[in-house]
């Protein structure tokens, strides 16, 4: 989504500057610096509950915040970039965080704000580093990993828990399905979702895009082993040949012994907790490896302060704010988002729930993805790729190379950019 025409962000660039003195208008010619936040679901409708404490601290600062659906949020924040109505900060997922700094839309962190670097999950930290500098400071983070029927697994002899390795993973989920019972399977795997995949081929030490990120590296023999492994749980009967739209309601389906192990992130937990009859046991575990205990990609949201913005100094000092690793703690009571400072990790409500203590372990290995634009796009490809191989139309070494056709068709235009010297 990088726009190719220097001469339209540089009119972009004098619009902004011109209308700095226009930006955050709306409320009385108090002195008081009015800071627009945009954020997102859960956290947009919540956040305005942690404000009160900074506004008392900054008598200078009041916040104003708008919410924005999730569904809609991306192409808001493009189109006011666009038409120079962004806000002064806001919230924005990580994959998105490489895009936003390819348009030159956010601020890099200043030197007087260096201090946030620290008491940091090194792979999120990583999502919000762009061409050496850091351009995003993490609210919240997530990862996916596995949620278990502990009880199943326990029937089935695994009473430790799931195995760490492929191998013996899979040799557990042939014993459950059985434990399960006919019409049943061991893991949902939904075709139409390329976060599973994805988590297997962050399993090789090879990387998934090559030459500066201009290039597929699918081919890879780490990755052709994540595609033969994830086609081999379709082909042995272990996960259902469905997508995510054919299963009316995970929870029921999870009780009901359909799959005993889900891959899906923090958020599950309330989910889990709410709706799962008390008998049902489950618990959470790492993601297995090839031969031990796997990465995953680091997921969340970050706060960025916008270039356009006339109150750079008060917008950093909201997010100092909501980086604080007390603040994280508070916030993490309210709406259950995993804090992005390690340290939060140490209060009550975080370090005594069974179900986060995996998260802990899973951030610590996870892996950033390539920091480009196009990865949404990439994976998206891989994954309708992918959902072919498993109906059997592809190999797993010819996926490989359809992928990466794919993805260096996609990545095209940074290879040309490349070529011509620019900045990506």
């Amino acid at each position: 989504m990088t726009d190719p025409r220097p001469d339209r962000r540089t009119a972009l660039g004098l619009l902004a500057g011109a209308a700095t003195g226009l930006a955050g208008c709306g409320g009385p010619n108090d002195g008081t610096v009015r800071l627009r936040f945009w954020a997102m679901g859960n956290e947009a409708t919540n956040v305005p509950q942690i404000l009160p404490e900074f506004e008392r601290l900054n008598p200078g600062i009041k916040v104003e915040v708008q919410a924005l659906p999730w569904t809609a949020a991306h192409s808001k924040l493009l189109t006011s970039y666009a038409g120079n109505s962004l806000p002064d900060l806001s919230q924005v997922g990580n994959t998105w965080v490489s895009e936003m700094a390819a348009i030159g839309a956010i601020s890099a962190l200043p030197e007087a704000a260096s201090d946030l670097l620290t008491d940091q999950f090194p792979a999120v930290l990583e999502t919000n580093r762009i061409g050496g500098q850091v351009v995003g400071v993490p609210w919240y983070v997530d990862t996916r990993l596995i949620y278990y029927r502990a009880d199943l697994l326990q029937r089935a002899g695994f009473g430790d828990g799931v195995p760490q390795t492929w191998d013996g993973w899979k040799t557990a989920m042939h014993a459950v399905k059985r434990v399960a019972g006919p019409g049943n399977y061991a893991v949902l795997l939904p075709v139409n979702e390329f976060e599973q995949l994805l988590t297997f081929g962050l399993q090789g030490a090879e990387p998934l895009l090559r030459e500066r990120d201009t290039r597929g590296n699918f081919s890879s023999a780490s990755f052709v082993a994540a595609l033969e492994f994830y086609k081999s749980l379709f082909d042995e009967g272990l996960a259902p040949v469905a997508s995510s739209t054919q299963i009316s309601n995970v929870w029921t389906e999870f009780e009901r012994g359909f799959f005993s192990f889900y891959f899906s992130g923090p958020w599950t937990i309330g989910d889990f907790k709410n709706r799962l009859k008390p008998t049902t046991r489950w618990m959470t575990s790492g993601v297995p490896g090839p031969t031990g205990p796997g990465a995953s990609a680091p997921g969340g949201s970050s706060l960025v302060v916008y270039r356009h913005s006339p109150h750079q100094e008060a917008a950093w000092k909201l997010v100092r704010y909501l980086a604080d690793p007390a603040v994280q703690a508070r916030f993490n009571t309210i709406t259950g988002d995993l804090p992005a400072r390690p340290s939060a990790w140490t209060t009550p409500a975080v370090a005594n729930d069974p179900y986060v203590a995996a998260f802990k372990g899973q951030l610590s290995r996870a892996k950033a993805v390539p920091k480009v634009p196009e990865w949404e796009r990439v994976v998206t490809e891989m994954q309708i790729v992918a959902e072919r191989m498993v109906r059997g139309e592809y190999t797993p070494r010819a996926a490989a190379a359809e992928i990466d056709r794919r993805a260096d068709r996609l990545l095209e235009k940074r290879r040309w950019m490349m070529e011509q010297g620019r900045a990506v």
